[in-house]
């Protein structure tokens, strides 16, 4: 396709549909220009500021992460059609959701490396530059930023995919997983063309179809906040009886011993007791989807003693961990911790005597 360029309704020229020869010089358009991102089409009032490119994770950097004035945090992966990996692209931005999510453990550290990039690039820190560029009092760009850590707690993050091309089968892919998944991802093709000193860049937004607006389709908003009664009734309605007592056993054992149990956010509750005398992170997470996890990556970074001991008396009741389990926080479903329910309260209670 070719576009017609005049001025003045003079001097007309045919000018050729180019391409992005390299995904570095397509990152740095988007870093430059996050405007041309579409987002609008979604939900008018939506500018996004790109805060970090090459934003390091254990999945590898991520391309770039972006944030909006509602305190929504974007991944942005950029791939070209010629790729031959572009159709594990919508694999790969999970992975790196999952691995963006780990820094929920520590957000100081997810804020300190955004730091650097925006003060390298803008001169300022990352507070800062979003209390600029969306106009916000010094209190209003806290309360942005405490609504991007509760997203980047949850998990909540939309995923944009940015090619210069796109084909009709990662299309037909995104809108399958955006109308069966509690997460959007959406495509954004460019149409570049370059006359003289000029760049235009047609943009085009796929995913929107399912999800309309973007602030509150998979958002902290829209996520429940569980306490003990609505965990409890959750719980009745999810376990049969017999699986209940022991559901019931650990969270009474949390109730009387934790200094303080948090509830989770979600389709289902979970909760999560700390222990002040060994931790100030909580040590287990029980769900009402019957999965049991042990966080050693919280209790490692707080106080690898305890982790230790933990693993120890885990690992003596028959529980098995990989070998880096301190970067991990294990899951196992209600058949591998049922049996060992009376075993995982005691150690845990030799630990806090």
């Amino acid at each position: 396709m070719a576009i017609i360029i005049s001025q003045n309704g003079k001097n007309a020229v045919k000018v050729e549909k180019s391409t992005f020869e390299k995904e570095d010089s397509l990152q740095q358009y988007i870093y430059q220009n996050p405007e041309s991102i579409p987002l609008y089409d979604i939900k008018e009032d939506i500018r996004l500021l790109i805060l970090a490119r090459e934003f390091p994770t254990n999945s590898g950097p991520i391309d770039a992460i972006g944030i909006d004035k509602f305190g929504e945090l974007y991944i942005v992966e950029t791939k070209l059609y010629k790729n031959p990996d572009k159709r594990i692209v919508i694999a790969q931005v999970i992975d790196y959701g999952a691995a963006l999510w780990k820094h929920s453990n520590d957000f100081n550290e997810f804020l300190s490396i955004l730091d650097e990039h925006t003060q390298r690039v803008f001169s300022l820190r990352t507070t800062e530059k979003i209390q600029s560029f969306f106009q916000l009092s010094e209190e209003e760009a806290t309360a942005l930023i405490d609504k991007s850590k509760r997203n980047l707690n949850d998990g909540v993050f939309h995923f944009v995919i940015l090619m210069d091309k796109l084909d009709d089968r990662l299309k037909d892919l995104i809108l399958y997983v955006n109308q069966n998944s509690q997460f959007d991802i959406y495509a954004v093709e460019l149409e570049y063309y370059k006359h003289d000193t000029y760049e235009i860049v047609i943009p085009r937004i796929f995913g929107a179809e399912v999800k309309k607006d973007i602030a509150v389709s998979s958002g902290s908003s829209a996520r429940r906040k569980w306490d003990e009664r609505s965990m409890l009734e959750d719980a009745k309605q999810k376990f049969n009886p017999d699986e209940l007592v022991l559901f019931e056993k650990i969270y009474n054992f949390s109730k009387e011993n934790a200094d303080l149990i948090n509830f989770g956010t979600g389709s289902y509750a979970t909760f999560s007791p700390i222990f002040e005398k060994l931790c100030s992170k909580s040590l287990f997470t029980l769900g009402t989807d019957k999965r049991l996890s042990f966080n050693f990556e919280w209790v490692g970074h707080d106080n690898p003693e305890t982790m230790g001991k933990l693993k120890e008396g885990l690992d003596k009741i028959g529980f098995k961990f990989k070998e880096d389990y301190s970067n991990t926080r294990p899951s196992f479903p209600f058949e591998d911790w049922s049996l060992k329910t009376d075993e995982i309260i005691r150690v845990i209670n030799n630990l806090l005597s």
